[in-house]
């Protein structure tokens, strides 16, 4: 028997988000594709690369209309210092959403999680996270430093 009161559970944290600015896109390419010049660094950027496809996140402002992918979503990012080893986080975040019927992409870095949400949606989910006792706050993307080039 476990005592609830010294419980360290996950779900029960409440965690800041950050959600960014621009419109995002997670794009479908075929498998060993190489990333194409429009695929622009955003906010996030990621490449996965299965043996069945590659997907790209990446700005959506630029994307060939006839490219296959889902285009206009919000990014959200979790903020702070995490614990890889701290099981439910996803949880957490994931079941306010649910419970709103919002669709969501999640992506896992090193240092957090991001969150990828129909724009259209974005305001629900930061409001659904709220209610959970959960902060959003607007986001001032960073741009990475620049490479000198010799």
């Amino acid at each position: 028997m476990t005592d609830d009161a010294t419980s360290t559970d996950a779900t029960a944290r409440v965690h800041t988000l950050q959600q960014f600015p621009e419109k995002l896109a997670v794009v479908k390419l075929p498998p060993g594709a190489e990333i194409p010049t429009w695929a622009e660094s955003s906010s996030l950027f990621s490449i996965t690369a299965t043996a069945t496809e590659t997907s790209v996140v990446c700005a959506g402002r630029s994307i060939p209309t006839k490219v296959t992918g889902v285009k206009g979503l919000t990014g959200f990012a979790l903020q702070g210092d995490l614990d890889p080893t701290e099981a439910g986080v996803l949880v957490a975040l994931l079941a306010p959403l649910a419970e709103e019927q919002i669709s969501v992409f999640t992506i896992s870095t090193h240092e957090t999680n991001w969150f990828l949400v129909p724009v259209t949606d974005g305001d629900r989910a930061a409001e659904a996270w709220r209610r959970r006792g959960h902060t959003v706050v607007a986001a001032v993307p960073v741009k990475p430093p620049r490479k000198n080039k010799k």
